[in-house]
């Protein structure tokens, strides 16, 4: 969130952030209410000097004895009295409105943040992996086809249990999902100094809002008990869309001090989107669906050291995929797809080789996001009251709050069921998830289950 004192004072720095973001937001409205709030602070403020003064000589015209003049003072007193209620209650309205209006705009872009419209403006920065890869079978078969022969991942049994857009992962599939978030949990306690969380999974209204979830994001949001278009209240609860959401409000309205930062704090979950914005995109397999694994890293630290924490945890992220061997490239986001939030943000591509894309690598295949690393900066921290003291002494001041996923699950195991495939159909587990297996070197698959599965009457 925008301190209205930086909207007031910097009008054209928020109109190049929000040409520069792609947001249409009108800001010569947002302009115009504060400025009536001040002229009505103001007058409020001069409304009760006068009542004071009344006030005042009320009670000497009544020890003076001249009750007629003191009636006509009580008089004007009540009359100042309507008219401070009746401006108070217009101030409370635009200051309403005024911070509804500020939870429209968007963080400003980092100055050296690339300049573009669209994905295609992305820089790629780093790629990694390519150069030693696998040998693969031709053609490499689609994480999809070969998920549902091997028996490890179900797609019409996840859309009869919940509808389109879930699956089941089984035998194997599940195993490897879970020994994935094993090895990322333990990588980034035990080498990188994270402190595990394990958060509630519902989450209020007030914290989507001071992590920039809402109000842009509501349709995208799984609400439990009401419809996502009904007005809701701080209290209103809904499934979470990524554990950055708990785990950056568990210190909401909170001081920090300095001693404690940084703080560097991973959680697991599970993480609900409905995609509501994601019109036309990939249905087949379990590259977008409603439901998916993640280990999320979320960061707080002071200001001055929050780019120099940005670098770091892109290292944290991309150490998940050298681990595994996995190829990957790295983008440094554009202003126009970077998001509402941030104020610079990488993205981690994992190499899935199993389908071609017009925008994979020269090899082939396709890049699959894995990781989203974002500096925030003090946006979130405002939204959410997140603050330090620099020194007992001293003013609080907001934290700067950054996260990256470290990383989303699904799409990892994308490019394992496709990179690691071999000839005869079957998958070889990553050397450091085999301890978090149970010792499965290889996926051989399951037989299939059901008169269904087997062909009826057969």
């Amino acid at each position: 969130m925008l301190p209205r004192q930086f909207v007031r004072e910097n009008p054209d720095e928020v109109r190049r952030a929000l040409e520069a973001k792609g947001v249409d937001v009108d800001l010569d409205r947002i302009l115009e209410i504060d400025g009536e709030w001040r002229e009505l602070k103001a007058t409020g403020d001069d409304l009760r000097r006068q009542r004071n003064e009344v006030s005042s000589e009320i009670g000497e015209l009544k020890r003076e004895g001249n009750e007629e003049a003191a009636e006509e003072a009580i008089e004007r007193s009540s009359e100042l009295k309507a008219e401070l209620e009746a401006l108070e209650a217009r101030a409370d309205e635009l200051e309403a409105e005024l911070e509804a209006a500020l939870l429209e705009l968007p963080n400003p872009p980092h100055p050296d943040a690339p300049v573009g419209a669209d994905e295609s403006d992305n820089v790629e920065v780093e790629r990694w992996g390519f150069e030693d890869r696998r040998a693969l079978p031709d053609p490499v078969v689609p994480h999809y086809d070969l998920g549902e022969e091997l028996g490890i991942l179900d797609f019409d049994r996840g859309a009869k249990v919940s509808g389109g857009g879930f699956y089941v992962a089984t035998g194997e599939g599940a195993r490897l999902e879970h020994a994935l978030i094993q090895f990322m949990l333990a990588l980034h306690r035990e080498e990188h100094g994270y402190t595990d969380v394990f958060p509630p999974i519902p989450v209020n209204s007030a914290s989507m809002r001071g992590t920039g979830q809402f109000p842009k994001f509501v349709d995208d949001a799984y609400r439990l008990g009401d419809a996502n278009d009904a007005p809701y209240d701080d209290d209103d609860l809904w499934l979470l869309p990524t554990a950055e959401v708990p785990v950056t409000n568990m210190y909401r309205d909170e001081i920090l001090l300095d001693s404690d930062l940084p703080i560097k704090h991973q959680a697991y979950t599970p993480n609900f989107r409905r995609e509501a914005g994601e019109h036309g995109t990939e249905t087949r397999g379990i590259v977008r669906v409603h439901q998916f694994n993640k280990v999320e890293m979320v960061n707080f630290v002071r200001p001055e050291n929050s780019y120099d924490r940005l670098e770091g945890l892109l290292g944290e992220a991309k150490a998940v995929l050298e681990r595994l061997g996995l190829p990957y490239r790295v983008l440094e986001m554009c202003t126009g797809d970077m998001g509402f939030t941030q104020a610079k943000k990488y993205d981690v591509e994992v190499w899935a080789p199993g389908d071609d894309m017009e925008d994979g690598p020269e090899a082939g295949g396709r890049w699959l996001e894995v990781s989203s690393v974002s500096n925030f900066e003090g946006f979130q921290a405002r939204r959410a009251s997140i603050q330090y003291r620099p020194e007992r002494h001293e003013s609080a001041e907001y934290v700067h709050t950054l996260n990256g996923s470290g990383v989303a699950v699904p799409r990892v195991v994308v490019a394992i069921l496709e990179y690691y495939q071999n000839e005869d159909g079957t998958v070889d587990v990553p050397e450091p998830l085999q301890p978090y297996m149970g010792g499965v070197e290889r996926i051989d698959g399951h037989d299939p289950v059901g008169e269904s599965a087997l062909g009826a009457g057969e």
